[in-house]
């Protein structure tokens, strides 16, 4: 049962709200608390909701957002140059530390791509060798460098859903009927947009900081898991493209060992199947 009471004390801003992850994330929470986001589009139903800020991480500041909410938690889903968002969270460690208050960071499992020999866990060294592994390991470095309590890093998977990025691309390409790229070698570990956003809400309920990797429990090879999505979700059938990166299999996994969510928190793969299917 959510504490509803104890909760609402919070004041929280999601940058990047209206993205796939962060509208997940603003639904869940904004029942609870005072929630508000950033969108980086025109779009009316955003501009008349008083709770959302239209801001670009090109053209903006953020600490005119920051003055104006007066969060207690930042939760940062933002997407766009990589640059630019590093400066923005070096003003947002700036913020979060002389305010004391917390940052939660959606960070990814590419920040240990360089690792393809076994999966990975919290307490590994990130290490890797795409530009995007770069760029979360630099900020993921800039907010470990804060009072450990302030910060919370997530390392997420592959992420699905029914109004993913990813399905709604599978849904494209069979109606286009152009191959959908699956790599045989790889082996993941997966989630869902609502599980992941039930998780934020459980770390900030319980006011939970270090680093949390928030994926299934067990490993997928990437090919086999898209096509058991593409049977969940009774679609046409596709066809594929197999792409080999390596002779071997190769890993790309943030497995969860150290900083364990509750049962009720912690999936498999086939959790994420049953979970398409009957939405």
């Amino acid at each position: 049962m959510k504490e509803k009471a104890t909760e609402s004390k919070h004041i929280i801003l999601i940058l990047g709200a209206s993205g796939f992850l962060g509208g997940a994330i603003y639904k869940e929470l904004c029942s609870y608390f005072k929630t508000y986001g950033t969108y980086n589009v025109t779009n009316k139903a955003f501009e008349k909701n008083h709770h959302f800020f239209q801001y670009s991480i090109e053209e903006d500041d953020v600490y005119e957002i920051l003055h104006v909410v007066k969060p207690t938690i930042i939760i940062s889903a933002l997407r766009g140059d990589f640059s630019k968002q590093v400066l923005v969270h070096q003003h947002l460690a700036e913020y979060v530390f002389s305010k004391k208050i917390k940052l939660i960071f959606l960070s990814s499992a590419n920040v240990f791509d360089a690792y393809s020999k076994y999966p990975s866990y919290e307490t590994d060294k990130t290490y890797s060798n795409s530009v995007y592994g770069h760029f979360k390991i630099k900020i993921e470095n800039m907010l470990l460098r804060l009072p450990k309590k302030q910060v919370a890093i997530l390392r997420l998977p592959m992420v699905f859903g029914n109004q993913s990025p990813r399905v709604l691309e599978f849904i494209n390409h069979i109606k286009e009927k152009t191959p959908i790229e699956v790599f045989p070698n790889l082996i993941i570990n997966v989630t869902t947009d609502t599980k992941v956003t039930q998780q934020i809400h459980y770390v900030i309920n319980r006011n939970k900081s270090g680093v949390f990797h928030l994926g299934s429990s067990d490993l997928v090879h990437h090919d086999e898991f898209i096509k058991e999505i593409i049977t969940t979700l009774n679609l046409p059938i596709a066809s594929y493209k197999q792409v080999y990166t390596t002779n071997d299999d190769r890993y790309l996994a943030a497995l969860p060992k150290y900083n364990l969510l509750p049962k009720n928190l912690q999936l498999l793969s086939q959790d994420i199947l049953a979970e398409l299917k009957f939405n």
